[in-house]
């Protein structure tokens, strides 16, 4: 099983179900707060690959939201330095095992990296459950509108999940 660095918004429904499909795997999964790391222009890249500047965006951060920011017209020496400024622009999670590094949580392709099979029955249900989400996304209604974000573009929906469902859009 691997050793996961973890970075993501500390709060976010969407990380908590990540971590815990990765857990249920059998992964160690060391949480970062993606927001108060001491990022530097080298690593940060690192995390993205050779996905287009567009990807690396967290695609409800208020500045994209408000079209402050355009992803599509960013170059990437440019997208770096607003992300360093305002750490919110990075779409989540950042993943680390080893030397290898993600961004984002497509599942296939995690689970092909270190898999995701869940390592007993116990948790198999909780995995199969997970799955079959979009954990691309966080878990707000489909109407969900971000004046229900806080001024640092975190969620203030409380515990009030009954009103929230998987086909939100909301990626922090």
């Amino acid at each position: 099983m691997a050793r996961v660095s973890f970075y993501s918004k500390p709060g976010c429904k969407g990380g908590t179900k990540q971590k815990v499909l990765l857990t249920a795997a059998g992964h160690e999964v060391i949480p970062y707060n993606l927001l108060k790391e001491p990022w530097t222009v080298e690593r940060l890249r690192s995390f993205f690959g050779d996905r287009p500047v567009a990807e690396w965006f967290n695609l409800s951060a208020p500045k994209i939201k408000s079209g402050e920011v355009v992803p599509e017209k960013i170059d990437a020496q440019t997208a770096l330095a607003l992300m360093l400024k305002e750490p919110l622009l990075i779409r989540r999670p950042l993943l680390e095992v080893g030397e290898q590094r993600e961004v984002g949580f497509d599942v296939q392709k995690i689970d092909a990296w270190i898999g995701l099979q869940a390592v007993d029955e116990s948790l198999q249900e909780i995995s199969d459950k997970l799955l079959k989400q979009d954990l691309q996304s966080c878990s707000h209604a489909k109407d969900h509108h971000h004046e229900q974000h806080n001024q640092k573009g975190g969620c203030n929906h409380g515990n009030d999940s009954q009103q929230h469902q998987k086909q939100g859009n909301c990626k922090h």
